[in-house]
């Protein structure tokens, strides 16, 4: 059944993706709603295609002289590669969209959970630095602390729903948060929440307990 998808990716963060300047995390999390959503990965489709235009009109510039050597110097620098978007029609029957199982290495057998506490556990994912990738599964009918944020937080949903003060994200939908938005995400009952969540900042918790455990749990 297909996925009834509500909250999409907004134009800024599929721009900023088709331009390649988002944090990995951030990437990695644009890359796996398009794998599940038709109509974002038109408008990327649409925004790639407006960028080609626009290099394409550029006359460009003459290169200095030591242009090619600079190139040359570069070729042994590691290049991470962003994970390749598998059409729908492609994709496997699993809980883990392509891109996230190739960054875990197989589906939720091969996550390695780390509890937080009341059967929230997370997984944090191998990004760069400037922003954190991480699975999160929290039990049906459980509770996230209260907390705001002090920077951007994207949270896709995988498996199950939650619920917060804003609105309710089923499989496939994303929650974009920011400075302005402080809630208590609740995984809905009947079955496990599973998501993706980046960050580029930490979490800003309103409870004594998980802001002593913050440092521990790298939130």
């Amino acid at each position: 059944m297909k996925m009834q998808i509500r909250h999409h990716l907004n134009d800024q963060l599929l721009m900023t993706y088709a331009a390649g300047n988002l944090p990995e995390a951030f990437g990695l999390v644009v890359a796996t709603h398009i794998s599940l959503c038709d109509d974002c990965r038109a408008r990327l489709e649409a925004f790639e295609a407006l960028g080609g235009a626009v290099i394409e009109a550029d006359e460009g510039e003459d290169l200095g002289e030591e242009a090619l050597a600079r190139v040359m110097a570069r070729l042994d620098v590691p290049v991470v590669v962003a994970p390749v978007v598998s059409p729908l029609g492609r994709r496997r029957k699993a809980v883990l969209p392509g891109p996230v199982a190739a960054y875990v290495g197989g589906d939720l057998d091969g996550v390695k959970w780390r509890s937080l506490g009341s059967g929230v556990r997370q997984a944090i994912l191998p990004t760069s630095r400037n922003a954190t990738a991480r699975l999160l599964y929290i039990p049906a009918g459980q509770a996230v602390p209260d907390h705001g944020h002090r920077g951007t937080e994207l949270t896709l949903v995988l498996r199950g729903a939650f619920r917060d003060a804003t609105d309710r994200f089923g499989p496939g939908d994303l929650e974009i948060a920011d400075e302005d938005l402080e809630h208590t995400p609740v995984a809905e009952a009947g079955e496990d929440c599973i998501c993706l969540a980046a960050t580029d900042a930490p979490l800003r918790f309103n409870a004594l307990v998980p802001r002593l455990l913050q440092p521990l749990f790298r939130i």
